[in-house]
């Protein structure tokens, strides 16, 4: 999937190769970044970022100020928006897809606060977690009272149920493909067929035009 807003960037990320991961990045001041994850149906996504400014003082980047925030916008594979919505500079949001595909996760800066850029970068740490990372586990023992055992039995089955989503989404994309390769293969048959009329049509018409031109010449 390709991206048509202006100078946004495209990063296509895996989410069966790597369903966490962190990274960082520099957006300018009308600078759009966009993700493309992967994602099998009923899957939690978590999203946690927080961002820096450049300051040309200590040349580094310092923590941002609390007036410049993020928009983050996700999009299903069908380009429907499931979420659009305004955080601060430091930020955590969550959706849990309901179509198996590739969902679009854009960010860019507060447009009401531009001047706080002053013509720099600002740096955005961000962390995606996919499928059981996004359970707290510490947290889930203490509330359950689950024992050691019980709770990496627990961290088990939730391993289980993403494999399974996991192995879902790969029969769903293997089918989609043979269906396109299927619909590409009957169309070149069909394209072969016509350029076959096509040329004996052709071929018939110029025999008897010839033909006509023979007899009009009485070389026949």
């Amino acid at each position: 999937m390709m991206l048509t807003v202006p100078g946004a960037g495209i990063i296509i990320l895996f989410a069966w190769l790597s369903p966490s991961y962190a990274l960082y990045f520099h957006i300018g001041e009308t600078e759009k970044k966009c993700f493309i994850e992967e994602i099998p149906d009923e899957t939690m996504v978590i999203g946690k970022y927080r961002t820096q400014l450049w300051d040309k003082q200590t040349g580094s980047f310092l923590p941002a100020t609390p007036g410049l925030g993020m928009h983050v916008e996700i999009k299903d594979p069908d380009t429907k928006i499931i979420l659009s919505r305004q955080y601060g500079s430091d930020g955590r949001f969550t959706f849990t897809s309901h179509t198996p595909g590739e969902h679009q996760i854009c960010l860019h800066s507060n447009s009401t606060k531009m001047a706080l850029f002053a013509g720099g970068k600002l740096r955005v740490h961000l962390d995606i977690q996919v499928g059981e990372h996004t359970n707290n586990y510490p947290e889930i023992a203490a509330k359950d009272k689950l024992t050691e055992l019980q709770l990496r039995a627990r961290q088990l089955l939730d391993q289980v149920e993403q494999i399974q989503k996991e192995q879902n989404y790969q029969r769903y994309r293997e089918e989609r493909f043979r269906m396109t390769s299927e619909s590409t293969n009957q169309r070149v048959l069909w394209w072969s067929i016509a350029q076959t009329l096509i040329l004996i049509v052709t071929g018939i018409w110029q025999m008897k035009h010839l033909k006509s031109f023979f007899e009009a010449k009485k070389l026949v």
